[in-house]
């Protein structure tokens, strides 16, 4: 029995083994080939303790279905989606539960090019799943070794590193296999890298393989200071999103680093479109505007911001998350490449990564703030009936803005809850209107 509970908006995910186990994912493998309309599909795998159960029953499920396997090992998502487009593919699946802890696992689904599955396609996945299986002449696994040519690819994004010294902590995830292999043949240059929780464990003994968590940034930023590093970067337990730490061991908001790589691809691309979710600070508007490109705002989540970048022909995108986007890398996000990018423009300016950032630090924020309700979206029209003077974009939840402060308002994908981001010119008004709304949305 397939619980539908694990069919989420952008993935499948769920405990281990309560609700997402090896009879279930047989299951599904057992129909995925034939939902993709594929003979051949690429599989991954992440290092929780879990994905190789689950990786071997999913296999079964599509060999046993007629499809073929290709089978790309132990990687990233972001490998995954590589492998996808070199392989020439239908589809994949990469078996992750991304930055969720130990006891979660599941899928990131793609078609051909690392197009994502979502939302109502998931749903046409589920019940495909559930419905009864036909026998088939039975496929087999290939075992694809590709790290040579995803390196070459990753690489391509940059032309010169000359003396960095970076500190990574990986979380014992991911980002830990592939990231330091990158680097292995360039240290030659100048290249200095030390590692923190390289090695492969879905245990996570040391901490949660989360970089937006604050706290799983401590040492980091410890060993980023104690080295003299240039930078410090930590990344997510499938190693598709990267939070950056500058040489003082500050860490960077991901829409700083949204708008210092955009600023680098207009370099490169006069006038190109750049994607960056709605929740993102004006100052990156400001910036992709002032450098000639277009500025195109999107509703947060990954597959959103995929589809918008086709639409737009964007070069770029960048996610407050921490997910960086690259048309040149299937309009999919890439953790590796954000950071190279980082070493080259610190190469290249010959200033420190803080200087670089300082100019974006115009406006005050709030941060995300969530607060739990039994009805988000009628609070939505009560706010903005409050705030109708406002410029409103629906968009994304909502977005109200005023000339010197703004504020989005969105419903959870899988809670009971609003998420408020809001921003000002100055620290007072930023923090009267976060309390005027905290008080509305509370009912105060």
């Amino acid at each position: 029995m397939i619980p539908e509970s694990i069919f989420k908006a952008y993935d499948i995910r769920g405990l281990y083994p309560v609700q997402i186990n090896e009879g279930v994912v047989r299951e599904i493998g057992l129909r995925f080939g034939s939902f993709l309309s594929a003979n051949e599909i690429v599989v991954g795998r992440d290092m929780r303790l879990s994905s190789g159960p689950l990786f071997s029953s999913f296999v079964q499920g599509v060999i046993d279905s007629g499809v073929n396997v290709l089978d790309i090992g132990i990687v990233s998502t972001p490998f995954l989606y590589f492998g996808i487009s070199h392989l020439k593919a239908k589809g994949g699946v990469m078996i992750t539960a991304s930055h969720n802890p130990k006891e979660y696992n599941g899928f990131k689904v793609c078609r051909e090019d690392a197009i994502p599955v979502y939302d109502v396609e998931l749903k046409k996945l589920r019940d495909v799943a559930i419905a009864p299986s036909q026998p088939a002449v039975k496929g087999h696994v290939k075992p694809m070794e590709i790290f040579p040519e995803y390196r070459r690819h990753v690489l391509s994004f940059v032309r010169d590193i000359g003396r960095v010294k970076i500190a990574i902590d990986a979380g014992n995830g991911m980002g830990g296999a592939i990231f330091p292999q990158i680097l292995k043949e360039m240290e030659g240059s100048g290249i200095k890298l030390i590692p923190l929780y390289c090695e492969l464990d879905g245990s996570f003994p040391n901490h949660e393989a989360d970089p937006l968590k604050p706290e799983n940034l401590r040492e980091l930023q410890k060993a980023v200071i104690e080295n003299k590093a240039d930078l410090g970067a930590g990344f997510d337990g499938d190693s598709d999103r990267v939070i950056f730490v500058d040489e003082r061991g500050e860490i960077i908001r991901a829409d700083f680093v949204s708008a210092l790589l955009a600023q680098e691809f207009l370099k490169r691309e006069p006038g190109a479109a750049i994607v960056y979710d709605l929740r993102s600070s004006k100052v990156v508007r400001e910036t992709i505007e002032a450098r000639g490109g277009r500025a195109v705002g999107c509703r947060v989540g990954h597959a959103f911001i995929k589809s918008k970048m086709r639409q737009e022909k964007a070069v770029f995108g960048g996610e407050l998350s921490g997910h960086y986007y690259f048309r040149k890398g299937f309009t999919a996000d890439n953790a590796d490449i954000p950071v190279l990018m980082i070493m080259e423009i610190l190469t290249k300016e010959k200033m420190k990564l803080s200087e670089l950032i300082r100019p974006f630090k115009k406006y005050f924020a709030s941060g995300e703030i969530s607060t739990r309700l039994e009805n988000p979206r009628g609070k939505l029209d009560e706010i903005v009936a409050i705030f109708k003077d406002g410029r409103l974009s629906r968009e994304d939840g909502i977005l109200i803005e005023y000339d010197d402060w703004w504020f989005n308002i969105r419903e959870s994908n899988t809670e009971p809850l609003l998420r408020l981001n809001l921003e000002a010119d100055t620290m007072e008004k930023m923090a009267s209107r976060r309390d005027e709304l905290l008080s509305i949305i509370k009912g105060k």
